[in-house]
């Protein structure tokens, strides 16, 4: 059990994580890095300065796309992020895909059951662009510090 994946954690710019935590956000988008699926958590790490776990979520359901103008169109205001950043986003990506690779498809998670965390907890282990997935032990310990105000 304790090797068991619950769940996946990326980093997150804080301004856009607060959307989701404070503002109600239910999609959460980016490049697909990691199996998601629905059932699982995801725990929203801050990136740069802020770095900690702010909270979590758990996945209602994952699509995958090719095209940010599908996914405007789908999910518009539900979106964590506004059309014109996912538009950059895009842009960005595109700058950093590398010559021949396959391009990832758009990961889009919608979300159920948002909780912030009362405290940042703080994690063991560097949270990588990509994201990583949280196993039983780990997610337990996230979740206890969670519920008693640690760091």
């Amino acid at each position: 059990m304790e090797k068991e994946i619950v769940g996946v954690t990326f980093p997150v710019p804080k301004q856009f994580l607060d959307r989701i935590l404070e503002e109600g956000k239910t999609v959460f988008v980016k490049p697909a890095t990691l199996r998601a699926v629905p059932n699982m958590k995801i725990i929203f790490y801050a990136s740069r300065e802020y770095q900690g776990w702010y909270g979590e979520a758990e996945i209602e359901s994952v699509e995958h796309f090719t095209s940010v103008e599908e996914i405007i169109r789908k999910y518009k205001d539900e979106l964590f992020l506004t059309a014109k950043e996912l538009r950059e986003y895009e842009k960005e990506r595109q700058r950093w895909h590398s010559r021949g690779k396959r391009r990832r498809p758009w990961m889009v998670v919608k979300l159920k059951n948002v909780r912030k965390y009362p405290n940042i907890i703080k994690p063991k282990r560097f949270i990588t662009v990509s994201g990583r997935y949280v196993k039983g032990e780990e997610y337990r310990e996230i979740a206890r510090k969670a519920d008693r105000g640690e760091k």
